[in-house]
This record gives structure tokens, sequence and C-alpha cells, in this order.
């Protein structure tokens, strides 16, 4: 591929030649040269009448695609559509729901919907390091509105915060990353109870680190191992750079892609839109065809089955 494509449009013709689709896959997934994905050999034939390869060594599936191994995996659905999909979704600010993707590249909604989770899983973010300097911490309910509800299903559930029948969802915020910019990680947790939020924020937060929470008591022991400095929303919102106001315009950005694009999102799938999210604000700072690039290079070593999205199969995506 001679032009990176800059824009949709551009993306769209540029990957309308099946050639060009698997010319960039094999770059991106292959720079140094084409593997086979069973026993990593380079002595291989390629069988250009049907865009595959042939493993001279002798094992169990010597002919691979460039889809094996990657979330592509199994899909009858041609590239074209897959990279054009990954534009969409990519740069989309409050996201694409299955039936406009299903309408867009001509594919039933369903289809639509199990490419766009897989797509989710290739922007998943995959990283050890613990974020640290100055970090912002929070927690907020993903649920339906009372005001949406049936009477006698908002006198059932509606308690005190009218957090009962949400799901809890915690934010961490690292001010001035590593890149000049804010970055977040999400989790969902079981509830907003200390032992569910203390091991979060020790799992990816870096001793030492100033971390910045509301007047929750379930973090009033954070000071053992933080700087931790509280902001008591009943007084005030900001005290000079103790805020958590990041976090919380990150909330609003996720309320809106739910509310406005997805409009209802099962609590078992939550963690997918969580990593949808998280990545387009995390890359936020980035062009059209760098978001692009970057799902495509998250695309190897990761599959998600039909069975496994919809909790049919108890093996790990």
């Amino acid at each position: 591929m001679n032009k990176q494509p800059q824009t949709l449009i551009e993306a769209i013709r540029c990957f309308s030649d099946p050639d060009v689709c698997l010319n960039y896959m094999v770059q991106s997934r292959w720079p140094s040269g084409v593997t086979c994905p069973t026993c990593g050999s380079t002595e291989i034939s390629f069988i250009s009448t049907r865009r595959i390869w042939k493993c001279k060594s002798k094992h169990a599936k010597q002919q691979f695609s460039v889809k094996v191994g990657t979330i592509f995996e199994d899909s009858p659905i041609d590239l074209d559509k897959w990279l054009a999909a990954m534009w969409m979704i990519g740069n989309a600010k409050n996201g694409v729901s299955s039936y406009e993707l299903s309408r867009a590249i001509d594919v039933t909604q369903k289809s639509a919907w199990f490419m766009l989770h897989r797509i989710r899983l290739a922007m998943q973010a995959e990283t050890f390091d613990k974020i640290g300097g100055q970090v912002e911490v929070d927690e907020t309910f993903i649920g339906g509105k009372a005001r949406f509800m049936h009477k006698d299903k908002r006198t059932s559930k509606i308690k005190g915060r009218g957090s009962i029948g949400k799901t809890v969802v915690m934010g961490l915020l690292e001010r001035h990353g590593p890149d000049g910019h804010s970055a977040v990680r999400t989790r969902v947790v079981a509830n907003v109870r200390r032992n569910s939020l203390a091991p979060t924020i020790r799992q990816h937060v870096e001793d030492g680190s100033e971390v910045f929470t509301d007047a929750l008591r379930s973090y009033s022991d954070l000071g053992t191992w933080y700087e931790h400095q509280v902001i008591d929303h009943a007084e005030s919102y900001a005290r000079g750079n103790v805020h958590t106001n990041g976090i919380e315009n990150f909330w609003s950005l996720l309320k809106r892609a739910i509310r406005g694009t997805y409009v209802n999102v099962e609590p078992f799938h939550l963690f997918r839109y969580l990593d949808e999210e998280s990545f387009r604000y995390n890359s936020r700072k980035a062009v059209d065809a760098e978001r692009f690039e970057r799902i495509a290079s998250g695309v190897t070593g990761k599959r998600l089955t039909y069975r496994q999205l919809i909790g049919a199969a108890t093996t790990p995506a």
C-alpha cells in the first residue's frame, strides 16, 4: 500500500481491493516476513488463487490465512468490511451501533454486533505497568434511569442513591501520563465497599503516588500507601489541584455513548464497552489513521467466539 488512508472515504476506496487488504494485514502482523502461526517456520509457500499460505513443515493446520490467530479467525466476512468497521468504530466520537454498522457495510445486524465486540477486544489495553504521579479515582453506576422505569419497578429498585440493580464501574485517571496527556483505566467491580475498591487501586497504582478521591469512606485507608487527598463534593468540586473532574468528565463521555448510541448495555458485556470508551479517550489526541493502526496492531493473538460472547462457553476469550 503506497499511501496510508487518512479519512473514511479514502479507507473504503483503498481497502476495496482484496490484495491491498491482505498486504496491509500482512505488513501489520508480520513486518519481518510471514511465519507459520502453528510452528513459527518461515519455510512457507503462498497459494495466490486462495490468498493463503502453506507451511512446508509436517504438522496439523499446514495451510493458514492472515485471519488465523486474530479476531477475524473463522469469519466469512471479507477483510474490506472488517477494516471499514474498524475505521468506523475507532473514529466515531460516540460509538457505532450494530444497526448502523449493518447498514453501512451490508451485513446482518447480528454479524455487525459480533464484529463490534471482536473489535472491542482488539481495543483492549494489555499492560501490567502501573500508573503513577497524580491519579484521580472515582466510581459510577451504569444502569437504567429511574424516570424511564415503570412505577412498580422503580419502587422496588430505587433505594437511597438509586444504585440497586446497577453495575458499579471504577475508573482511574493518570494526569499527564508518559505522552503528556491524561489516560484512564476502568474496571467493573462488585460494589463500592473498601474490599472491592482498594485492591483494584493497589493493583494499578504505584505506591507513593498522589491519589485524589471524593469523600467516600471506602477510600479512607488509602493514606497507608499513597499521598491521599480528598475533595468533599458537599462543600466544593475543586480545591486547587485536588479534584476528580477529569475522571468525572470521562464518565459523562461513557454514559453519553451508552445512552445515545447503544441505549441498553447488559452488565455481562459492559467491560467491552469500557474498553472501547477507554481506547477512544486515551487516543483522543491521535488522528484517525493512527487510531486505526492501533486497532489493527491489536487484532493478533486474540480470539472471541460467538459462544464465548453470549456466555455459552466457559473458555476465556
